[in-house]
């Protein structure tokens, strides 16, 4: 693995709101299968009504989430992942996502992970599980959001 991905696969594999429980060799296939996608300061990457038809893993500069029933925005840093909830139930997005810098991400489509997960079986259920977490972690600072946030 060339020094540059083995750099980003370490962000992403040690972000506190990643993908926390995928395994290195998962973060080999994510991020072999992965597309890389450039947007500039204030493009969008995800817009509401729309499907996304898969998930950005950021690897470089942030993006916020824009939800129409908050005064504030979270913002989706290295490491994390957005697109999600569309991407699990199949919907278009709940809400806006626009780069605050310029972003760089990994672009996985729906077909590229479903076949990942048809092949590694296990792959899938740690990455589930990983999104599950991120889901419980964020709705619980929805119900009480900390003040440093």
């Amino acid at each position: 693995m060339p020094n540059a991905i083995a750099q980003e696969v370490s962000l992403l594999s040690s972000s506190k709101h990643g993908l926390g429980y995928l395994t290195p060799n998962d973060w080999t296939l994510i991020v072999d299968k992965a597309s890389r996608i450039n947007f500039r300061k204030g493009q969008t990457l995800i817009q509401r009504g729309k499907k996304s038809n898969g998930v950005y893993l950021l690897v470089k500069g942030a993006a916020r989430v824009q939800i129409l029933s908050r005064s504030t925005s979270p913002e989706v840093g290295v490491g994390e992942i957005c697109g999600e909830m569309s991407f699990l139930d199949d919907v278009p997005a709940s809400a806006n996502v626009i780069a605050q810098q310029d972003v760089e991400a990994f672009f996985l489509d729906r077909p590229t992970l479903e076949k990942l997960f048809e092949l590694f079986p296990h792959l899938a259920s740690r990455f589930y599980r990983s999104l599950a977490t991120n889901l419980s972690h964020r709705l619980r600072e929805w119900i009480e959001p900390k003040p440093d946030r």
